[in-house]
């Protein structure tokens, strides 16, 4: 594309733009267009005002009508060679300064020359004639400044000053020098000062929007796990007690009534959690967790022992525990065959460490690592890191599967840490590190289910 049409896609760009901006500022889908055109970044024209273009510095050109004026009227000698050097100087001028507007083509060998010759065009002019011409430094101080930002522009900036004040004593004296010198000075900085700040704004606004579309990919992400952890565990749950339900049905009807009431238990819970997480305010709890655990591996003629010990925990601890007693939970009614689940806590001063593991010897999930494992343990894998623990989960020394979570203690701790425990579900007995059973698990059929 030669600069002729992209100067052509520009103006129509810009033409498209003004009543776009003048109905609605807001709206961005002309401007972003003109920054396709532009081959700008698109996400950096959805700012307040007109695209930036180099149709922003094109009155300036004004600057140079008493020249032009001049060589009209024939008051420049050899007008053909001053016509020639206006044009000269606006074609150089207007492709600096619209290569200016975009970065990659600001920071080009081709644009510097450019801004060379227009300086040795300025200076030509404005020796050979004087004047009028000597506004053509102003202008070159806009296209230096509109091309040059960073730490060098304070000292090209300077340069060119001082270089137009001479060039203009020399030419017409000091009494023009000075004024001469000090428009290209402000021209120079004013220029790179606006059009550093626009360009800090549209990277800005750009950073900001894609802060919000990653802020809305995280809070997708979490979503997603919250709904895994809740429907898989709930889900899993409801199934194992059903086949309980029906095993039961033609020899004991009561034990069956009794399995159908814990699903429509279940169920209503699950409504509770669904609509608790929907609205950003569920927070787990490990005692509640725990009863549901001994409830779902019992159900699956799994045997529940529960152990803990250390002080209580504070909440955010207990919530990300909980994730992971409902996950590990699932796992072994889903895929372990176990007759054993055990699960304990242990806290200490500053660590508390939970461990669910099961003699089964269905198909497991591999030991998580970084993202390793299935969605469930890969979620919570990045929950515990991003609170400063530790997930693994992998074959058990001894036969089974092991899922061991490691957390920091957060909130204020009583003193002394005394050993605590809680014995979880109806019925249950305390004491410090008893196991807890439960008899159905022992008299029920066991359920050998295959992986799933």
């Amino acid at each position: 594309m030669t600069w002729w049409q992209r100067l052509s896609c520009r103006m129509a760009a810009w033409q498209r733009e003004r009543p776009v901006w003048r109905a609605d500022p807001r709206r961005s889908r002309a401007a972003r267009r003109a920054a396709r055109c532009e081959g700008a970044d698109p996400s950096a024209a959805g700012h307040p005002g007109p695209p930036p273009t180099g149709f922003t510095l094109l009155p300036w050109l004004l600057l140079g009508m008493g020249s032009l004026s001049n060589v009209l009227q024939g008051e420049t000698p050899n007008p053909w060679i001053g016509g020639l050097g206006l044009l000269a100087f606006n074609s150089l001028y207007v492709y600096v300064t619209f290569r200016a507007f975009d970065r990659a083509r600001r920071e080009s060998a081709s644009t510097r020359v450019a801004l060379g010759l227009l300086g040795l065009v300025t200076t030509g002019l404005a020796l050979g004639y004087g004047g009028n011409w000597l506004m053509f430094f102003p202008l070159l101080g806009l296209a230096t400044g509109a091309t040059l930002r960073g730490p060098w522009l304070g000292r090209v900036g300077l340069l060119l000053t001082l270089y137009a004040g001479a060039a203009t004593w020399l030419r017409d004296g000091w009494d023009d020098a000075s004024g001469i010198a000090y428009a290209t000075f402000l021209s120079s900085m004013v220029t790179a000062a606006i059009l550093s700040l626009s360009e800090a704004v549209r990277e800005l606004r750009a950073a900001r929007e894609e802060l919000a579309r990653r802020a809305v990919a995280e809070e997708r992400l979490r979503f997603s796990r919250d709904l895994h952890d809740l429907l898989g565990h709930t889900l899993s749950v409801v199934v194992v007690k059903s086949e309980a339900a029906r095993r039961l049905a033609p020899r004991d009807l009561d034990a069956a009534l009794a399995q159908v009431s814990d699903i429509e238990s279940v169920g209503r819970q699950a409504l509770t959690e669904i609509r608790e997480a929907v609205t950003g305010y569920r927070e787990g709890s490990l005692a509640t967790e725990l009863t549901r655990a001994r409830s779902a591996l019992s159900a699956a003629s799994v045997q529940p022992v529960v152990r803990q010990s250390g002080a209580p925990l504070a909440p955010q601890t207990e919530a990300l525990l909980g994730w992971v007693v409902r996950e590990a939970v699932t796992n072994v009614v889903r895929h372990s065959r176990a007759d054993r689940c055990e699960i304990t806590v242990e806290g200490a001063a500053d660590r508390v460490r939970l461990t669910v593991t099961d003699n089964g010897t269905g198909a497991g999930t591999p030991a998580t690592g970084a993202g390793a494992g299935g969605a469930g343990l890969t979620g919570l894998t990045e929950r515990l890191a991003a609170a400063g623990g530790s997930l693994t989960a992998g074959p058990a020394p001894r036969g089974g599967f092991t899922v061991t979570a490691d957390l920091p203690v957060s909130g204020d701790l009583p003193a002394g840490g005394a050993e605590w425990a809680t014995a979880v579900g109806a019925g249950a007995g305390t004491g410090t590190g008893a196991a807890t059973t439960d008899a159905a698990a022992v008299t029920a059929p066991r359920a050998r289910r295959p992986p799933s």
